[in-house]
């Protein structure tokens, strides 16, 4: 049994192609090398207010996918950062896109908008659907929150599987932001 536990806990800690291409730095920030890195899928549908959005209407700028449910106590604790870098960036061409997931009632969602002062929006995506258009390895259901970047491409560059402040968020936009 222990060398069961250990076994997975090393298969766990892998990185490189057994994990998306991505490489786990010390911050628990991963990354993509920029020639490794693959296209996001179709992230498109209603947001929480009821409009269309395409995340691949975004192409030409950096565009950060923020994972979220209403209930999650990590998300409750990073929107107030998010929104902050949000705002500071968005005129550096960096756009934020939620994916509100695990609230069947978009009005559960709403009102977290609301608490937390979230203008970004967030397309909802209650079953989950969304996220399981990712290559297996990039990101998983029940990992919520979870933080990608993508590049001007289009393209995964950066992830996070845990909650973020201001500074780790900053981390895994601005070598996105800096590439030409």
């Amino acid at each position: 049994m222990l060398m069961l536990a250990a076994s997975l806990l090393v298969a766990g800690c892998s990185g490189g192609d057994a994990d998306g291409g991505f490489t786990l730095g010390e911050d628990g920030i991963a990354t993509v090398a920029k020639e490794d890195r693959d296209l996001a899928p179709d992230l498109s549908g209603r947001t929480l207010h009821g409009e269309r959005l395409s995340v691949a209407s975004y192409r030409g700028e950096v565009v950060v996918l923020n994972v979220w449910g209403s209930w999650c106590t990590p998300c409750r604790k990073e929107a107030p950062h998010f929104e902050k870098v949000h705002e500071e960036l968005k005129s550096q061409g960096v756009r934020f896109v939620g994916i509100n997931v695990g609230d069947p009632r978009s009005a559960h969602a709403r009102a977290f908008e609301k608490e937390f002062g979230v203008t970004y929006p967030s397309l909802h995506d209650p079953t989950s659907k969304l996220m399981l258009r990712f290559e297996k390895g990039t990101l998983s259901p029940t990992t919520i929150p979870s933080t990608l970047v993508l590049d001007r491409d289009g393209r995964i560059a950066a992830r996070s599987l845990a909650a973020l402040g201001e500074d780790g968020l900053r981390r895994m936009i601005t070598p996105v932001l800096a590439e030409a």
